[in-house]
């Protein structure tokens, strides 16, 4: 029964594909060309015919759903990889949703905060300011006067969104049963991945969270600004935040009417990233336009106004060192180093051998590195790498796919800001910084530092932890020469049984016999 489900959505989905036209796409595959003439056969895209490519894509992703959604956003920061008049449609589905009913709206809020509107709010705007695929947020004024934004879910999202996890882990389970190369991409961890951090983004009082921490961690700098939370005001599917008041990011007219440094901009966007994920190990993973504006009143030193913190990332120690350690070597070109990254880390097997890992690399690496710096696309750069993983069966990490979707984003957004942007001469120093922070005397002082009250509360009890130990063993030795001549004991009663029943065998086999002698 469950299947069955799968199947009609996987036959919804081909059907808002026809009727916004889609299917001209899918006979662009060489293998699907000789049949493009049914494309023009397609009677139920009649309605759209006449619309733009880019606007049918963008309303069939309306039509299907969040996670559809989420997946336009991801690509409309991505215009190396989209044509134009594609980018800037899907560009609208960061905050340009289609919104739910101002009525819905106020009734979420006051069953979550169990009182009126009047009650909460001196004032409420029923026109939402924008609206996105998880939630919409209206203007609002405290009865103090703070002016704040109120955040509210979306009727029914949990449900929309549940059925299409539900699909794409039917599918995952699918590519990896019947696919064999598919298995190396891992694709249900992947849908699990997903799975978690987008059920994570369905709960507000996590975001709210979320955004208490980035805001203690930005504190006093003039890189980021994060809205203050109103926790009286928050619950599941409500959210009442610091109203701020910024140019969004993607209006790039405004930005230059007024006056910001645009190469600024783009290469503090870059800092902040790896300030983020390299400082405190704690990242915005949902940085696409929709979700940033810029402070007007700082021209020269640019400031990012943050907004949405539903979707965090974090790595381990383990995985900023070895991210680290990659950026770098890649940014010298020591590709041996790089393939024996990637076998240390375990993404590819132990067995594999370095040299031919390290020689498919520099095939990959050195044709990119001959262009100037500015024209170096990271992202590119991975993807091609990723081509190599049918040969070296090389892994999916997911720990690390939001982090590399987060990246994409920055690259993607920073050469949108300013395409001449060098990310690698951005980032290059900040992670040689880092690394000499976590290498050397200092970084081996820093954590004798860290550790030292630790040890110190522990020292009064060492003599007797030692005491014990050592009588531990003195009893394991005991005991193990105990066992010793226990075994030696029942060896020779096993041996001695033993020639006790060859003799008991001896003597019937005699008697036995004893009348033919």
């Amino acid at each position: 029964m469950h299947g069955i489900r799968q199947v009609f959505r996987l036959i919804h989905i081909y059907w808002i594909c026809l009727c916004y036209g889609l299917d001209e796409f899918f006979f662009q595959a060489p293998w699907l060309r000789p049949f493009r003439f049914l494309a023009r056969l397609n009677i139920f895209r009649l309605k759209h015919r006449n619309k733009p490519r880019g606007v049918r894509i963008r309303l069939a992703l309306e039509k299907l759903g969040p996670i559809f959604i989420k997946f336009g956003q991801t690509l409309s920061t991505r215009r190396d990889l989209l044509p134009d008049d594609i980018a800037l449609e899907l560009a609208k589905l960061q905050d340009k949703v289609p919104p739910f009913s101002s009525a819905q709206a106020r009734r979420i809020i006051e069953t979550s905060l169990q009182k009126k509107i009047e009650d909460l709010f001196k004032s409420f705007n029923n026109q939402p300011l924008a609206a996105a695929s998880i939630a919409q947020v209206h203007e609002a004024e405290l009865w103090d006067g703070q002016k704040v934004i109120v955040k509210v879910l979306r009727p029914q999202v949990e449900v929309s969104i549940n059925r299409d996890l539900d699909l794409l882990y039917f599918l995952a389970r699918g590519v990896k049963k019947y696919i064999s190369v598919a298995r190396l991409l891992r694709p249900v961890e992947v849908v699990q991945e997903f799975d978690q951090i987008i059920h994570d983004e369905l709960d507000l009082q996590r975001e709210a969270a979320n955004a208490s921490q980035l805001r203690r961690n930005f504190d006093g700098s003039n890189l980021l600004y994060v809205p203050e939370i109103y926790w009286d005001y928050v619950r599941q599917k409500v959210l009442v935040m610091e109203m701020i008041h910024g140019i969004p990011i993607s209006d790039l007219e405004s930005l230059r009417a007024h006056g910001i440094n645009m190469k600024a901009l783009a290469e503090r966007g870059v800092e902040i990233f790896f300030t983020q994920v390299f400082r405190d190990s704690f990242f915005h993973a949902d940085m696409h336009p929709g979700n940033i504006f810029v402070d007007p009143n700082a021209q020269e030193m640019p400031r990012y106004l943050g907004v949405d913190f539903g979707i965090m990332g974090t790595l381990s120690s383990a995985d900023q060192r070895y991210l680290a350690e990659n950026l770098l070597a890649f940014f010298h070109r020591d590709y041996r180093r790089v393939a024996e990254l990637h076998v240390e880390s375990g993404w590819v097997p132990k067995n594999t051998r370095v040299d031919q890992l390290e020689a498919a690399i520099r095939t990959v690496c050195e044709p990119i590195f001959e262009k100037p710096l500015s024209e170096i696309s990271f992202g590119q750069m991975l993807l091609k790498l990723f081509q190599t993983a049918r040969r070296f069966h090389m892994t999916v990490q997911p720990q690390l796919v939001l982090l590399q979707k987060t990246l994409f984003n920055v690259e993607g957004l920073g050469r949108q800001l300013y395409p001449d942007l060098d990310l690698w001469s951005t980032a290059k120093p900040y992670l040689e910084d880092w690394m000499k922070q976590q290498m050397g005397i200092k970084a081996f002082v820093k954590k004798v530092k860290a550790n030292l009250p630790y040890w110190l509360e522990k020292m009064p009890d060492m003599p007797d932890l030692i005491y014990q130990r050592l009588k531990q063993d003195q009893r394991d030795v005991q005991n193990t020469l105990l066992l010793s001549h226990e075994v030696d004991r029942l060896k020779a009663q096993n041996q001695t049984m033993k020639i006790g029943i060859a003799l008991l065998l001896v003597f019937v086999v005699v008697l036995c016999f004893w009348r033919y002698f």
